[in-house]
């Protein structure tokens, strides 16, 4: 992923956007703003994006590719500098990539990147770690047992991360099945990142092999509450780990509660803030240093990578709790006061 740095400009990648006024207009075209995580990311782009001298229309488009296609239209076709694309689907958001280039905007591919298109920028964490850092996370737990059936719960195939997200665990799965320590005994995408997809999948693999099941390495927090849903069913919460990601307050909850094993902290502020900044750079046609790049079926997409964070019951106060993130009132609502940590 990594390569020499690449210099980019605003003229470079694309001619002066349509400009009404001498205000800059960033267009952000999100995925959905149905889980708590999108929420936040909106709220902080559109804050920092303010505080540059810039202004935000944001459009969502609740997981429906033709609405999102349609939303970006109606983006370029107010003239925005800059396009910040959330996409649902990595492969068919390359048109979106087309028409913004053919108005001279560029586009930056937020958090998800977009496939076999020319992708101007490209902001995100490392997800393949992301995926080590939830597998590893989910076999230390298990470390006790000498084996153990492992169930995978991916995120929906068609979001380019979720495949990130498996190549990492499996990584570390393939390697401790290898060693005899562990067997994947099912593994399964989840349709559209739903709880309720989530939770038909563990159901099926714990009636597979008959809650015969050790642990399970969920790909994000909605995944996990469908998981653990289905294992509450069976009286087996707090007895199979089970990993996460996005720090939703639900999951950090369940971590405090002991339900929830884990999850992967990606500071929002972090990646949020930084694809404003970038954003408004382009917008005014500064040079932009970067130094990796992810091949995305065509080119090589320059990239900005920002390090994820593993939250744990032992950590929940040092990382989300110091960061804001959540209020520890939130956070161990659940858990009786005594029991909360000084």
């Amino acid at each position: 992923m990594t390569g020499c740095k690449i210099l980019i400009t605003g003229q470079e990648v694309a001619k002066q956007a349509k400009k009404k006024d001498n205000q800059i207009l960033i267009g952000f075209s999100m995925d959905t703003l149905r889980e708590e995580r999108w929420q936040k990311d909106k709220a902080i782009f559109e804050q920092k994006v303010k505080e540059l001298g810039g202004d935000v229309k944001t459009l969502s488009a609740n997981g429906d590719d033709n609405l999102q296609l349609s939303q970006a239209e109606q983006l370029i076709s107010q003239g925005v500098d800059v396009l910040v694309v959330n996409p649902h689907n990595s492969k068919t958001t390359a048109a979106i990539v087309n028409k913004a280039h053919k108005e001279g905007i560029p586009v930056i591919a937020y958090d998800r990147l977009i496939m076999n298109a020319d992708v101007d920028l490209y902001v995100t964490f490392d997800n393949v770690k992301v995926g080590e850092l939830q597998a590893k996370a989910v076999v230390d737990h298990m470390a006790k047992e000498s084996k153990g059936n492992m169930v995978y719960l991916g995120g929906a195939d068609t979001d380019n991360n979720a495949k990130l997200f498996r190549e990492g665990a499996m990584k570390v799965l393939k390697a401790e099945e290898s060693k005899g320590k562990i067997k994947i005994v099912y593994d399964q995408y989840t349709k559209d990142w739903k709880p309720e997809e989530a939770m038909k999948n563990m159901e099926n693999a714990l009636t597979a092999n008959k809650n015969n099941v050790q642990g399970v390495v969920a790909a994000n927090d909605g995944v996990a509450g469908g998981a653990i849903q289905a294992l509450s069913a069976q009286g087996l919460v707090g007895k199979v780990p089970v990993s996460g990601q996005d720090a939703d307050l639900a999951a950090c909850q369940r971590i405090a509660e002991g339900k929830q094993t884990m999850t992967v902290y990606k500071p929002i502020k972090s990646i949020a803030s930084k694809a404003a900044e970038l954003a408004v750079a382009l917008a005014k046609g500064e040079k932009i240093e970067v130094k990796n790049k992810v091949h995305n079926g065509k080119i090589n997409v320059p990239s900005v990578f920002l390090e994820p964070v593993v939250v744990t019951k032992d950590n929940l106060v040092q990382t989300v709790i110091r960061d804001g993130f959540h209020r520890m009132e939130e956070v161990y609502k659940n858990v009786p006061k005594d029991q909360w940590p000084k």
